[in-house]
């Protein structure tokens, strides 16, 4: 029952006639004050950041003005995100785009609401002439997509060090969960946030070039995770470099490259895009396709295989079974994943199962393996697998934190 109704009872005349008017209000305001310290004692604490920033007065240091927000600790919230894994992805990357700013850059969890919260922190200048022109930079640069100054105070700078660490620590330590043995429903979701991530990030992206190609969605990056793992499986592939390899030929994204690449060969094929005609050969042209990056002439070779091939492709979603007739003008994005696996794990048979050379080949040939590309592959495949081996499992999308290791924010 609210203060107003509680008033409005006791001003009823049946009331009246036993207590008199200042006895009615004592009574009120008794009551006012039992409902608000009991409000002040039961409603959720949280960080006491202020939202907008104070009205505090200008300093000057000789000719120079500096308009503060802060009375303790200047900040900013630059992130924030509903999915754990999405946001420890993105800490980390801020952490890692300047190691000189690490210290500065918070993850925070809060649980207002009916679920938990992330919220990625970054110290600034309390000076609004400085900080704010810093955060339009990032967020022009396509780091950010917003920001709000926050003053903190030392207690709040505390906490935020405090659940940092204790995200570091949680994905950091050495996990009983393997990448092999995930169950599917803690490995999709997981998986699929890594590849939003992978494609946010992206340089082209990120630096918002002229032909910067479009980052996932989750529901494409679902759709695209659920292929990885179905022709990973199939193949008996190492997801952990398969991973590796989508991530450094287009981060995941649909979009075709080397597009000026061509071959001669000894004559055109169906689908074949003439350049120039020889008198025994003809110049085609070679680019790239989708987000495995094959060209068409190892699509066509891609293809032999598949046709020689002996498994059973009827285990393989629909969408995923390539067509007997090849047409390399109209191959979809879900079927370049399959020909990817295929070219993958005819490479592993080949150089029998050494996964560096293999991955090497994938980029440079079979006769010139590229050592730089197979180290940038393990490089994604060991962080995309410390990543999703820590993954948190779905019900962490809850009003309670819980970290990978258990721990409880």
């Amino acid at each position: 029952m609210c203060a107003k109704k509680l008033t409005q009872n006791l001003r009823r005349p049946a009331a009246a006639k036993h207590f008199p008017a200042h006895a009615l209000k004592a009574v009120a305001l008794s009551a006012l004050a039992l409902a608000c310290w009991t409000a002040d004692r039961l409603w959720p604490r949280q960080m006491s950041a202020v939202r907008q920033p104070g009205h505090l007065r200008p300093r000057f240091h000789g000719r120079q003005i500096a308009l503060p927000f802060s009375n303790e600790v200047a900040s900013a919230e630059i992130a924030r995100f509903d999915d754990q894994l999405e946001a420890f992805l993105r800490y980390e990357y801020f952490r890692g785009r300047d190691p000189d700013d690490a210290s500065k850059i918070f993850l925070t969890a809060d649980h207002s609401g009916k679920h938990a919260s992330y919220k990625i922190f970054l110290l600034v200048e309390n000076d609004q002439l400085t900080a704010i022109p810093q955060l339009n930079r990032m967020e022009s640069h396509g780091l950010i997509r917003h920001y709000e100054l926050v003053a903190w105070t030392k207690q709040d700078l505390a906490l935020a060090q405090q659940q940092s660490r204790m995200f570091e620590n949680a994905y950091n330590v050495p996990t009983e969960q393997k990448l092999e043995t995930l169950p599917s429903f803690q490995l999709l979701p997981a998986l699929a946030d890594f590849l939003v991530f992978k494609s946010q990030t992206d340089w082209r992206v990120v630096g918002r070039s002229t032909r910067a190609p479009q980052p996932l969605t989750h529901h494409q990056a679902l759709r695209l995770a659920s292929d990885i793992l179905d022709v990973a499986h199939f193949y008996d592939l190492p997801l952990d470099y398969f991973l590796g390899v989508g991530a450094m030929e287009n981060n995941y994204m649909d979009v075709n490259g080397d597009l000026t690449h061509a071959v001669w060969k000894k004559r055109a094929e169906s689908g074949d895009i003439v350049l120039e005609r020889g008198r025994k050969r003809v110049l085609v042209s070679d680019y790239s396709i989708g987000t495995w990056q094959i060209s068409r002439e190892t699509l066509r070779a891609a293809h032999q295989l598949y046709l020689k091939d002996k498994r059973h492709y009827d285990q393989l979603p629909p969408r995923l079974r390539p067509s007997r007739h090849l047409d390399v003008n109209s191959v979809t994005s879900e079927v370049l994943t399959t020909y990817a696996g295929l070219v993958l794990r005819d490479l592993l048979d080949r150089f029998g199962g050494d996964v560096d050379q293999a991955i090497g080949a994938y980029n440079g040939g079979i006769r010139n393996p590229n050592p730089a590309y197979a180290a940038g592959v393990r490089n994604v495949a060991l962080y995309a697998r410390r990543v999703l081996e820590h993954a948190p499992l779905p019900a962490a999308k809850s009003p309670v934190a819980n970290l990978p290791n258990g721990t409880v924010l």
